[in-house]
């Protein structure tokens, strides 16, 4: 009669990992085990039922709602990690935490793709947010992997900020209590995705990746950062300045492509700003939009704000000893009432003497995109993808 153990080792594996990823883990000493699923399912009744009026009116983080998004995001990890255990894996790569609103219903959803050990080694079994061929980048960067770690906050611009704001809106420019509620909210994200990685012994977070998403009816969005909590021996002695742990925004390949020629990032940067365009500005805009050509007011508009939120960015890299800051992006998002935020995201890097890579070139495999071989062109296939409801076929 086979154990467990025998007939693990015998049976087919059903893996996520495509044929790019299954070369790289092979390099990284692993082989593809199966794919792993947790979840937890609450009802979309327990949000209605928060009392977040409150803080709706005077704005910024709804609390209650924070917590109990990070409570299901948790549990489905917890029997993400049991599942992986009762398989026998030796890691997971490529692991998420999403929500799929079913009708009346939200689903915490945690899925990765397992990894078996091909020979025996002292490496802890650990799960990655990467996928195989960025775990393999950061692996030859010399970020050993972890634990997938993120940080969330669930928010509100409020009812009463919009009073607060009331007067401010009638001329143009910077409206300084939503910037000031927009940039401790994003920041709370940062700070908690960093407290997560230091419960792990982690003193870097690799390949934060960032999602906006709503959550409910009552203009009430969550931001969500995940990542992989890691240890890079390299960067033992380097934190940035106000202490806090070693955190990196930019691509695995990016990651790599620095590490090489001895730069290594040290801090993930927000920085936002929100402006009002005022009822002047906005009667000008509204006639500019009549006739063709430039208009003059949401350009300076759109420039100022842009700046104001560099600014924030240039401070937060002095702040942290940084060299330079890169891959900024920046995001612009109408919030209503006459009202945009233009967020800036970048990485500050710093030149640290020694560092390098394992590797003196990246293998082709760890870059190639993968074709994918199943195309649906159906105009009217049938069902509802039940994580893109919204999709139409």
């Amino acid at each position: 009669m086979k154990t467990d153990d025998s007939f693990r080792s015998s049976r087919v594996k059903f893996s996520a990992l495509n044929g790019n990823e299954v070369y790289c883990t092979h390099l990284l000493g692993y082989s593809p085990s199966d794919m792993i699923i947790g979840n937890s399912v609450f009802s979309m009744g327990i949000i209605g039922s928060i009392r977040s009026n409150v803080r709706n009116f005077i704005g910024g983080e709804v609390v209650t709602i924070t917590n109990m998004i990070s409570e299901g995001r948790r549990l489905s990890l917890d029997r993400f990690n049991k599942e992986m255990n009762q398989y026998g894996g030796a890691g997971a790569t490529g692991v998420d935490s999403e929500l799929v609103f079913h009708q009346g219903n939200v689903e915490f959803l945690s899925v990765g793709s397992a990894i078996n050990k091909n020979a025996e080694n002292d490496i802890p079994t650990f799960t990655t947010s990467a996928d195989a061929q960025d775990l393999f980048c950061h692996w030859d960067a010399g970020y050993q992997p972890i634990s997938f770690v993120f940080g969330n906050v669930a928010y509100s611009i409020g009812f009463g900020r919009n009073i607060f704001g009331s007067i401010r809106k009638f001329a143009r420019g910077e409206v300084k209590q939503y910037s000031d509620i927009f940039n401790t909210t994003r920041n709370l994200a940062l700070q908690r995705i960093e407290a997560d990685a230091k419960s792990k012994g982690a003193n870097s977070i690799v390949g934060i990746k960032t999602t906006i998403s709503a959550v409910s009816t009552n203009q009430i969005h969550e931001m969500i950062m995940v990542g992989t909590a890691s240890y890079n021996p390299q960067l033992a002695n380097i934190t940035p300045a106000d202490g806090e742990i070693i955190s990196n925004g930019l691509s695995a390949v990016e990651t790599w492509n620095l590490a090489r020629i001895g730069y290594a990032p040290i801090k993930l940067l927000i920085g936002t700003s929100v402006y009002s365009l005022g009822i002047i500005g906005g009667v000008k805009a509204v006639l500019g939009n009549l006739v063709k050509g430039e208009i003059n007011t949401l350009t300076t508009l759109i420039y100022e704000a842009r700046e104001e939120a560099l600014k924030i960015l240039e401070k937060q890299a002095e702040a942290a000893g940084a060299d330079d800051v890169l891959s900024i992006t920046t995001h612009i998002y109408d919030i209503g009432s006459g009202l945009i935020e233009f967020m800036a995201i970048g990485t500050a890097v710093k030149k640290i003497d020694g560092l390098s890579t394992h590797s003196d070139q990246i293998p082709p495999q760890a870059i190639v995109n993968s074709k994918n071989m199943f195309v649906d062109k159906a105009d009217n296939g049938y069902g509802i993808d039940l994580q893109n409801p919204n999709f139409k076929r």
